[in-house]
């Protein structure tokens, strides 16, 4: 039986809570910053960001399956989700003293993203487990993309506050909407995309709260903390066991390995390729982010209606598809040429004022539009095939599998771009990790489980 509604706007709202996160200091707003203001050049603070990245994934391997198989020990979510949480404040408050010139400003910034990236997806391991406790595996798919579309809105309000009000140009000292930045925010120290950070950490406390008063936890099961340790690991162990005893689990969470792993990557360094190939300022980028935030909603909604009704797999390779061929459109695309070789007229001074930079734009639209739907699908897919009791430590192994080698696919992007000497090297790297993933998922049949009602 589905749960009051209270419960799951509750849980809804843990993604409008944490979305700003990522929106903001992951994508569009402090990583451009970053290879425009901290580091020496676009190219090497794309490279920089890349590790910085590929180090969060390496941390999240280690603990998020041990965590997610201990929460399932102790029974409960909640606790792991509010001490996440208050790291992820910490870590995106302290943001804003990566000023330009400051001592040690870079290594203060690639360490508070890389924390901070570690405290939101482990939080979402937890957020994650609760979902085949709120609705039945029928809803899994319109829930997950539900919760998935909310936090892109949430997303898109912020951004749209960080860009209208706070983050001013420092060429003509107006924001986005022509104003005066809030706060009296100076442009020149770039307060404005630093204060992405804090504002970023003042929006999840405000908004995590509902989870935590009107989404219900699962009943503690008053194992000692130590005990809890102990028969965690052991949980974790024979989860591993399983799943290598089940082939299409193990596909599943092998495909999810790679393709997440190629999406980390292609989010870590969207606004840094439009700032540094085409030169885009952070007007350019606000408009591409907040478009970008768009298509990423309306596609979150339709994909969990598509999921229920067509089923999480061909949700997953539709969405990985359209991934593969925006990536060799972005690898065909220049300053000034579009498909590889074709020459284009010079910018001019309007907004998007080349064809390569239109094109850019609207191969970003088509990335958020697939983007939730592929990682909405990928949690729905194991909601509806593992049991409600062992969901932590299932989730815990999903993250495993879409974190052990994350650091992998941002780390072959960061080499080949210093290799390279150029940042289209970094679109030509990803479609093998989505062509591998598709075609693991494609030898999917149905859950390795049958105890559901329906085939994912």
């Amino acid at each position: 039986m589905a749960a009051r509604r209270s419960a799951l706007v509750g849980w809804a709202l843990f993604d409008w809570a944490c979305q700003p996160f990522f929106t903001l200091v992951t994508t569009f707003v402090f990583a451009p910053y970053f290879a425009s203001a901290l580091a020496p050049d676009p190219a090497t603070g794309q490279a920089w960001w890349g590790y910085a990245t590929a180090a969060a994934g390496l941390a999240l391997a280690i603990s998020s399956p041990v965590l997610g198989s201990i929460a399932d020990a102790t029974g409960r979510m909640k606790p792991w989700i509010a001490a996440a949480c208050l790291i992820l404040v910490l870590a995106s408050a302290s943001l804003w003293f990566a000023a330009p010139g400051a001592n040690r400003a870079v290594p203060l910034a690639l360490a508070a993203f890389a924390v901070g990236t570690v405290a939101a997806e482990v939080a979402a391991v937890f957020n994650n487990a609760m979902m085949s406790r709120l609705v039945g595996p029928a809803g899994l798919g319109r829930l997950s993309g539900t919760g998935w579309a909310v936090g892109y809105t949430g997303g898109l309000v912020s951004l749209v506050l960080v860009l209208g009000f706070m983050a001013a140009s420092p060429d003509t000292g107006r924001t986005f909407f022509g104003l005066e930045p809030w706060f009296g925010l100076d442009p020149a120290a770039r307060e404005g995309d630093r204060a992405s950070g804090p504002l970023a950490a003042l929006w999840l406390i405000l908004f995590v709260w509902p989870l935590f008063v009107f989404t219900p936890d699962a009943a503690g099961t008053g194992i000692p903390a130590r005990a809890a340790v102990r028969d965690g690991l052991a949980r974790l162990r024979s989860t591993i066991a399983e799943a290598r005893a089940h082939p299409a689990v193990g596909r599943f969470l092998l495909g999810n390995m790679i393709y997440q792993d190629g999406l980390v990557a292609l989010f870590a360094f969207g606004g840094i390729y439009g700032a540094g190939v085409f030169g885009w300022s952070p007007t350019e980028l606000g408009i591409f982010g907040i478009l970008l935030t768009v298509s990423g909603t309306v596609g979150a909604v339709v994909g969990g209606i598509l999921d229920d009704r067509f089923g999480a797999r061909a949700v997953i390779l539709g969405s990985l598809a359209v991934l593969i061929l925006v990536c060799i459109g972005i690898l065909s695309l220049g300053r000034a040429h579009v498909l590889f070789v074709v020459p284009t007229a010079p910018p001019s001074a309007e907004l998007f004022g080349s064809v390569p930079e239109k094109l850019f734009l609207g191969l970003g639209l088509l990335i958020g539009a697939v983007a939730g739907p592929l990682q909405a699908s990928s949690r729905a897919y194991l909601a509806r095939t593992v049991p409600a009791e062992d969901a932590g430590r299932y989730f815990g192994l999903l993250a495993l599998s879409g974190k052990v080698t994350s650091f992998l696919a941002p780390l072959a992007v960061a080499a080949a771009t210093q290799a390279a000497g150029t940042q289209a090297a970094g679109p030509a790297v990803l479609i093998l990790f989505f062509g591998i993933g598709a075609a693991l998922i494609a030898s999917l049949r149905r859950p390795w489980r049958r105890c559901r009602s329906r085939s994912p």
